[in-house]
């Protein structure tokens, strides 16, 4: 009796031990699974890595762009200054030429 139940009882539990075991299958299936998520990883990282370099290529490209604006508006500026000189130049000009024209019909 004892041992047709210790025989009832071990061919319950082997099976049971035998499924939660990992068989060489499983392991290849992980080991797979794993070496996916590896080239997966790699890539988001290569690509990672690419969109940092364009980003630090567009701010380099902004930041030339912004100093040829900011060298604009410098020689607009000197522009500016220049014409309201000659503007004011050519007042002064013109009163003088106003006053000799006044002087001259006095005469």
């Amino acid at each position: 009796m004892k041992k047709n139940l210790f025989l009832i009882t071990m061919m319950l539990v082997l099976p049971t031990l035998m499924i939660g075991c990992a068989t060489t299958g499983d392991l290849q299936k992980v080991q797979a699974e794993q070496k996916m998520i590896d080239a997966k990883a790699d890539q988001a990282l290569k690509d990672a890595q690419a969109a940092k370099t364009a980003a630090d290529a567009a701010k380099v490209k902004a930041d030339e762009t912004s100093a040829r604006a900011e060298s604009a508006i410098k020689a607009a500026e000197e522009r500016e200054k220049a014409a309201v000189e000659r503007e004011k130049v050519a007042e002064e000009k013109a009163k003088k030429a106003e006053a000799a024209f006044e002087k001259s019909m006095k005469k």
